[in-house]
């Protein structure tokens, strides 16, 4: 089943085109990796597919369900209530951690939902607690976001998007903000995660790990997608834009 679809996706900001008809899928328990240099548009994709930004043109539809519709080169969105109903379908990691830093651990993690799933405290607080101990942080329940190190405050942030049971979990390049030692950590929890066969975006720059993580792979150049498929098929790519970028990474 295809839990994200997004056909002919176009985005300009004033007269900068930034991603030009953009086509992808994924399916259920799929990782999807989108590298690419910077610039390249892949952050805009995923913000357009968080609704975080607005589509100029395309179609975005989770299970099936239309959150915008092309109508003649226009991206028509559906109602509020139809949309809120849509957005419960996804999660997003933030590059900066996003936590609230006047909220405890537990409380960052229990807020949405308790007040926007309506669960009752008992069974937020159970729920959390579980995803703490996945996390290895079973002991900073009480502990405030500044008081944990960068890699401690991204696990987190983890936490409370798979707290609200997403279908699909977005990640928009997860451990820039974080020292390489603590990148590890990271990448470890999201293999964890691909191995629990959870559905997945990730925009990353972290080569090594999209090639060992993704089902497919996704390269974009100048808003368009210049080569995607397997990560072996990608990696091994002839496409002199794909060598080129590949070059300044070890793959």
């Amino acid at each position: 089943m295809d839990i994200l679809k997004i056909n002919h996706l176009r985005k300009s900001f004033g007269s900068l085109e930034v991603l030009k008809d953009i086509s992808l899928t994924v399916k259920e328990s799929e990782v999807l990796s989108i590298i690419g240099p910077s610039g390249s548009g892949k952050s805009t994709a995923l913000r357009c597919a968080t609704m975080l930004e607005k589509m100029d043109g395309g179609d975005l539809i989770y299970s099936g369900e239309y959150a915008a519709k092309d109508v003649d080169g226009v991206s028509v969105y559906a109602d509020k209530t139809k949309l809120q109903q849509i957005k419960r379908d996804f999660s997003l990691v933030f590059q900066s951690f996003n936590l609230f830093p006047h909220y405890s651990v537990l409380k960052n993690i229990t807020d949405a939902p308790i007040h926007v799933q309506k669960k009752s405290k008992k069974e937020a607080e159970e729920k959390a607690m579980e995803l703490l101990a996945q996390m290895g942080l079973a002991d900073k329940a009480d502990s405030y976001p500044c008081q944990l190190s960068g890699g401690q405050q991204q696990r987190v942030s983890i936490a409370r998007a798979l707290a609200m049971n997403p279908k699909i979990l977005f990640f928009d390049e997860p451990t820039s903000a974080l020292d390489p030692e603590l990148t590890g950590e990271i990448l470890k929890v999201i293999k964890q995660l691909a191995m629990e066969k959870m559905t997945m975006v990730i925009v990353t720059h972290e080569m090594s790990f999209a090639r060992e993580v993704s089902d497919k792979i996704i390269f974009m150049d100048k808003g368009v997608i210049v080569e995607q498929g397997e990560p072996e098929k990608v990696f091994s790519s002839e496409n002199e834009r794909m060598r080129e970028f590949l070059k300044r990474y070890k793959a």
